[in-house]
């Protein structure tokens, strides 16, 4: 009946209600405006008749709006009335300046809607498995089988039996409200260690070594982009992954357009130039592609290192700056331990390192002047460092770190404008939990499940079934010990939540069995595993706070309601609280249910006090230090009234009326330390794990892997769009045409990969820019999960070597649909 007529758009009225939100993809989170009205209606041409307040009545000049069909849907609220959204960029934020990405583009789509194939694949209700077949259920039942079950195995066997994926981001599902009322459910409530987070198979950090230095990894504005005089990128495709960063403030100083900006920052007579761009990659990514089209190829470095040698490229540098006396040496003194230390135990001859590198000896002294060499002025460069998966998940990720910030600290390339040493990001940032139960390094919980430890695991807006390393062996080990627990179900008929649990109880701890849970928006590949699906609302279902890369804090409005009986995670985690709660205070034990306590959450809003806003409160450093002691000054109000804009935490004060944020950190030369100084770390090249050289030997092709600009993550929405997964059916593989030749290979056709450790699939997409004996596909894609191929191996923190996988090839055939019907043409500006 509210189809959209294809080639036209209904325009919001001018009493459409209004409300803010940010694109919850990237990290970037770009602002965008959401307009409610009721379907049968539609707004008129004359700006005093839609809510745009546009003249449609003629031409529309160039970029005063951004408006396609994928920037609209029609909904079903609870009440049953269908509503129309549309949801467009906001030109008044800061972060995108009205730009819009392929992926907040389509926000509007993904939003739940009766009608459409991503509405049909949520879940609406909670679900639990009796035995043979999947049956809706009530809150009530779910949460009762889930508590009984928790305390029984809590009383009997601890609180380590108690396994948990959890995930850790902003946007989305995640928010600043959704992790507290996690974290305060498992960490302070159940009291379990057993966690692991996102991607990685522990509870942990992608940071700890610059954290460990003093220096938390958002320390800038997204402006210092445009002021430095150099940008320095390791490891991050921006124009695929931070497309709004990068349009809007990576090319204005590169094109030239900050100049004056530039003026109003730097010292007084200090070198205003052109901004530079080096970037560090094994491969030609799109990102530097796109750069040799639009600026002065002379302003241009790309370095095609080879994999896992980022360490040695950085050693290299910070011998060549200090032998040649660029480091900033009363910046040392003052403000620095441990200087002496590092460069001594980092030196590294520009022979060696152009030898382990692959790089010229002449590109890495053209790299060290570009970023390090003091200008004419005499002041030492602004160069902005920016880095990503390639390191973070790259050889050893806590030395690579500490090698990068030594050579920062070295040039003080942090606390000046134009300057930072900053993950690029992948999801925005809304952590916010009790202090961990256990110690550091954290039990790796992956292992623990292949070990047999564990009897429930809940996995929380986390599908490690696609995105973890070993996945292959995880996967089946999970899938292997939650049959036990099928089998023990099909034999139940007609029992209560309190008798299931005790026969589930059986099962997990006589027979080795696993009680899997996912909470999710979806079934997600891990819901292939699970006794129990519970339905979780997102952006837009529920009102939910996060920080972007440069810690921007905002709200997302509400604007809609949740399908069927789907709730925000925070209020399924009250729910499990209170549960359990109940039942200990029914055997009279109050020291249990006092830890239950305080979950009377009513709202979203209730769970962002409670946590957030409760000053000091969360045990995260990276509140500790961008909430700060006057966190509890951004109330949902005061966050509404600043927009999309947001506050830059930590928050200063409050004042007319206005949250007062902090456009960059260190600017006092106060690091994030019990001594308040900045510390370098001894980071000497080492090679390679030797788990992981043993297949880099053993196999002809090093398997990049990242994302691409169309596809999201996991492809947790994307898969269920069947404009993207018909441009994508499966993960596309980049491979050099002479390796293809080799192989037999065309693209389009469909391959196997496969090494010591498991096997996945890909279509074949020839790229010339790939050097011979790499390929790269997506990361984490559904149908194609590369993590089947990553080795065990981890850094002393337990983060994965995800770029460390090496494998053989072999043609299996072609798919008609695939070879047909799929573009094969370059993603390269060519």
């Amino acid at each position: 009946m509210f189809e959209h007529k294809k080639g036209r758009i209904a325009l919001p009225p001018a009493n459409a209600q209004k409300t803010q939100t940010c694109c919850h993809f990237c990290i970037v989170g770009c602002g965008y405006h959401v307009y409610k009205w009721p379907a049968e209606q539609e707004g008129g041409l004359a700006p005093n008749q839609n809510a745009l307040g546009l003249d449609f009545r003629k031409q529309v000049p160039p970029l005063q709006v951004t408006m396609t069909q994928t920037m609209t849907n029609v909904i079903q609220d609870d009440d049953g009335s269908y509503q129309r959204i549309m949801i467009l960029p906001d030109k008044d934020c800061k972060v995108n300046s009205g730009l819009s990405s392929t992926r907040g583009g389509q926000m509007a789509s993904i939003m739940y809607s009766p009608q459409t194939p991503v509405g049909s694949k949520r879940v609406k209700y909670p679900r639990v498995l009796a035995g043979d077949e999947w049956r809706d259920t009530s809150w009530e039942e779910a949460m009762a089988l889930y508590s009984h079950l928790t305390k029984l195995v809590l009383d009997d066997a601890g609180p380590d039996q108690l396994m948990f994926n959890l995930f850790d981001h902003g946007g989305a599902g995640g928010g600043f409200e959704n992790t507290w009322g996690t974290g305060k459910l498992i960490f302070t409530g159940l009291g379990t260690k057993m966690v692991r987070q996102h991607n990685r198979p522990a509870y942990n950090s992608e940071c700890h070594a610059t954290r460990d230095m003093g220096i938390y990894e958002l320390n800038n504005s997204y402006e210092d982009a445009q002021m430095a005089d150099c940008i320095f990128t390791v490891g991050a495709n921006a124009y695929e992954t931070q497309t709004n960063y990068f349009l809007n403030h990576w090319l204005p100083g590169l094109t030239g357009q900050s100049v004056d900006r530039k003026r109003e920052v730097y010292d007084d007579g200090e070198t205003i130039q052109p901004t530079r761009i080096i970037l560090i990659d094994p491969r030609r990514a799109l990102t530097v592609a796109l750069l040799e089209e639009a600026i002065d190829n002379e302003n241009i470095l790309f370095l095609d290192i080879e994999p896992g040698t980022d360490t040695a490229l950085f050693n290299g540098l910070l011998t060549y700056v200090v032998d040649q006396g660029w480091q900033d040496d009363e910046f040392i003194k003052e403000y620095t331990t441990g200087f002496e230390d590092a460069v001594k135990a980092n030196r590294m001859s520009l022979d060696e390192t152009s030898r382990i590198t692959g790089i010229s000896k002449d590109k890495i002294i053209q790299a060290a002047e570009w970023a390090y060499k003091p200008k004419e002025s005499g002041h030492l460069p602004r160069t902005m460092h920016g880095y990503e998966k390639g390191i973070i998940w790259g050889n050893d990720n806590y030395r690579i770190q500490s090698a990068l910030v030594d050579l920062v600290l070295a040039t003080h390339n942090v606390g000046r404008r134009g300057t930072g040493v900053v993950r690029m990001g992948g999801h925005q940032e809304g952590y916010c939990r009790p202090p961990f139960p256990g110690g550091r390094p954290a039990p790796y919980v992956d292992q623990e499940i292949l070990q047999g430890n564990g009897q429930m695991l809940t996995s929380w807006a986390c599908n490690s079934f696609q995105t973890t390393l070993n996945a292959e062996q995880y996967r089946n080990e999970v899938l292997r010990r939650s049959a036990i627990v099928k089998q023990a179900l099909r034999k139940v008929r007609g029992a209560g939540p309190e008798e299931k649990a005790k026969v589930i109880h059986k099962a997990v701890k006589e027979d080795g069995g696993l009680f899997v849970t996912v909470i999710d928006l979806y079934a997600t590949k891990f819901a292939e595993a699970a006794h129990m699906v519970l339905p979780a609302a997102h952006t837009g279902e529920m009102n939910l706070t996060s920080m972007n890369g440069e810690r921007r804090l905002r709200l997302s409005e509400k604007f809609m309601d949740p399908p069927g009986t789907a709730k925000p995670d925070c209020l399924i985690a009250a729910d499990m609280a209170n549960a359990l709660r109940k039942l200990y205070e029914a055997e009279g034990n109050t020291d249990m249910a006092k830890r239950f306590e305080g979950f009377d959450w009513k709202t979203e809003e209730d769970a962002y006090n409670d946590g957030f806003r409760r000053a000091g409160q969360p045990e995260a450093p990276i509140i500790h230090s961008q909430g700060g002691a006057t966190g509890h000054l951004a109330t949902y109000d005061r966050l509404r009234a600043a927009g999309n804009n947001g506050v830059q935490l930590p928050i200063k004060e409050y004042k007319n009326s206005e949250l007062i944020g902090t456009e960059m950190m260190y600017t006092d030369n106060k690091f994030d330390t019990d001594d308040g100084k900045a510390h370098f770390l001894p980071a000497p090249w080492n090679g390679f794990p030797e788990m992981v050289d043993d297949q880099r030997k053993k196999y002809r092709f090093w398997i990049n892997n990242g994302r691409t600009n169309q596809i999201w993550q996991s492809a947790y929405h994307d898969q269920h769009v069947e404009f993207r997964r018909g441009r994508y059916p499966m993960s596309p593989l980049e491979i050099n045409p002479e390796d293809a030749k080799d192989l037999g290979i065309e693209s389009g056709d469909l391959l196997e990969l496969f090494n010591d450790y498991g096997a996945t699939t890909a279509v074949a997409y020839l790229e010339p820019d790939i050097k011979q004996g790499q390929v790269f596909m997506m990361a984490m894609y559904f149908n194609s999960v590369m993590g089947d191929l990553v080795t065990p191996w981890t850094d002393r923190n337990h983060i994965p070597y995800y770029k460390g996988a090496w494998a053989d090839i072999r043609r299996i055939g072609q798919i008609d649909d695939y070879a047909d019907k799929v573009s094969f043409k370059r993603r390269r500006y060519v």
